[in-house]
């Protein structure tokens, strides 16, 4: 089957990548919408940028009413967000967190989404997360039609649970079979890490 993307509607285009550009990581993204009230969203166009500097980018849409969305507005107002890396018992809550609300209502409170404070950073974070960065944000890019903002993040704190990391010989590891984490497909499917593996990588 060959497909002309100049063919494609924008939905249909969403569709097929979706489907196909898989598993993604998911951004589960916490900002602030006013004090102590908390946003809290998942995005699964996601991905680690550079190193030097620590930058992630994840790519937001607009609500059903065109508006931008709440993540995109709180990050330009207050310039901090924590991104989660969800693990699988997280499916149902990250699910749900992905519902339109009015701007001010708290998803984590509807979802009774329990928070910690994070050491040395302004914002909590999800308690039962693994991983979290805290990240202030470094640009927004405006493209497309609609247009699709493109979030870019520097990370300036991360928290990792002591059951999925470890050192040795001096090098930090982070096991992904204890992490365990969540993974988006096309339409309402998620994966699970099974498996992993290790290739050599030529000298």
């Amino acid at each position: 089957m060959k497909i002309d993307f100049s063919n494609l509607s924008a939905s249909a285009r969403y569709h097929l990548m979706t489907q196909t550009i898989v598993p993604r990581p998911i951004a589960w993204v916490l900002t602030e919408s006013g004090e102590e009230n908390y946003n809290l969203a998942p995005f699964s166009y996601f991905t680690a940028v550079s190193s030097q500097p620590a930058l992630m980018m994840f790519s937001v849409g607009k609500k059903p009413n065109g508006d931008r969305k709440d993540t995109v507005v709180n990050l330009e107002q207050t310039q901090r967000c924590v991104l989660h890396i969800a693990s699988g018992e997280h499916a149902e809550q990250v699910t749900q967190t992905a519902a339109t609300l009015e701007h001010g209502e708290s998803e984590v409170t509807q979802n009774d989404i329990a928070l910690t404070s994070f050491d040395g950073f302004p914002l909590p974070r999800v308690a039962s997360a693994k991983i979290a960065f805290g990240c202030k944000l470094h640009e927004v890019i405006e493209m497309g039609a609609t247009p699709q903002s493109l979030v870019f993040i520097e990370i300036e704190t991360v928290y990792l649970d002591d059951t999925i990391s470890d050192i040795a010989d001096d090098r930090l590891n982070v096991d992904a079979t204890s992490l365990d984490p969540l993974m988006r497909l096309g339409g309402q499917e998620y994966a699970m890490l099974k498996d992993v593996f290790t290739v050599n990588r030529p000298k």
